[in-house]
């Protein structure tokens, strides 16, 4: 499926997930919002602001679903409470690292070549190929307009 577009009924049947209102309506808020990382209790609020009467639950299942079909990327994050959630973004073909404000739970995105040649070269010193990876880096925002910026 062509991330860069709005979805079609079509591009869920060509994965073999039928097109149903909730599918369609929790793919177009990820593509409306590329880019940007949600939990499912995030998308959950979202579409209830849009008058959208999607569950809780129907949420939890679309999400997972969409995980497995390859058209969203699932991450852990840390918060500085010690809890974790997971976090859905679109998957847009790129690898990418992320950032993460343990106040206000943030996310930046970054790629960063000499970081990228540096964990291959650690893999293969260590007798590894690498497949795939994930780095997540925790911190506390500096920027003025972190919502529960540490006083």
């Amino acid at each position: 499926m062509n991330t860069n577009q709005n979805p079609t009924p079509e591009n869920l049947r060509d994965i073999g997930l039928k097109a149903t209102g909730p599918r369609m309506k929790i793919l177009d808020f990820f593509h409306q919002n590329s880019g940007t990382h949600f939990s499912a209790e995030d998308v959950f609020m979202a579409l209830a602001k849009e008058d959208q009467e999607i569950g809780l639950a129907t949420v939890y299942r679309v999400l997972t679903q969409f995980e497995q079909a390859g058209l969203l990327l699932r991450s852990h994050f840390e918060s500085s409470k010690g809890d974790s959630r997971a976090i859905y973004e679109l998957n847009e073909g790129q690898h990418h690292d992320h950032l993460i404000c343990l106040d206000c739970g943030h996310v930046e995105e970054f790629v960063d070549e000499a970081i990228e040649k540096r964990q291959r070269d650690i893999a293969k010193n260590l007798g590894f190929k690498l497949q795939e990876h994930a780095l997540a880096m925790y911190g506390h925002c500096q920027k003025k307009n972190c919502r529960n910026k540490q006083k």
